[in-house]
């Protein structure tokens, strides 16, 4: 059996992130959804409630499980008898820092291959910042997310309120 690994923070999971996991669900035996818990980057949704969300969003595939992890992603794999990594590429400056990431995996852990799926076209300017970013400007983030996910954000930023600062805005509010 081939189990893989498909590692990121998923905040929030996005139409991009759904189409590369069950992508992945048609190559490999069975993949990981692994959700990041403690990342070098402020979140805004706590680990339970990101994998609450991704569960939901591919609970109707069998072969697709969700796991919350942290430290090195190749431990994980390790723990979990896990051979591949899946990633997915959006742009041309993704390559770059996958390449470097492959890399650096691979030195850590030669027997764990890594994988990247180019992603649909039409979801290629998707990212968890961006629609964090939508979403807290209250812009319409329906064609980027499932309902729920859109809801779960709704929610979230009534919650912080107008104080918030976990998202930086950028340049959509421009």
């Amino acid at each position: 059996m081939i189990r893989a690994v498909f590692p990121g923070t998923f905040d929030p999971i996005h139409h991009g992130h759904i189409d590369i996991a069950l992508r992945a669900s048609r190559l490999f035996d069975e993949v990981i959804v692994a959700v990041y818990e403690i990342p070098l980057k402020k979140l805004l949704f706590p680990p339970e409630k990101r994998i609450e969300l991704v569960e939901q969003c591919l609970q109707s595939t069998p072969n697709i499980k969700t796991k919350g992890y942290s430290g090195l992603t190749v431990d994980f794999c390790h723990q979990i008898d896990a051979q591949v990594i899946v990633r997915g590429l959006r742009v041309f400056s993704d390559f770059e820092y996958e390449f470097r990431m492959a890399l650096a995996n691979h030195t850590l852990a030669p027997d764990i291959e890594v994988v990247a799926l180019i992603t649909n076209k039409d979801h290629s300017f998707l990212s968890g910042s961006t629609v964090r970013e939508i979403a807290a400007l209250n812009g319409d983030v329906s064609s980027m997310v499932p309902e729920f996910v859109e809801d779960a954000l709704k929610d979230r930023f009534k919650e912080l309120g107008s104080d918030q600062s976990i998202v930086p805005h950028t340049s959509l509010r421009d």
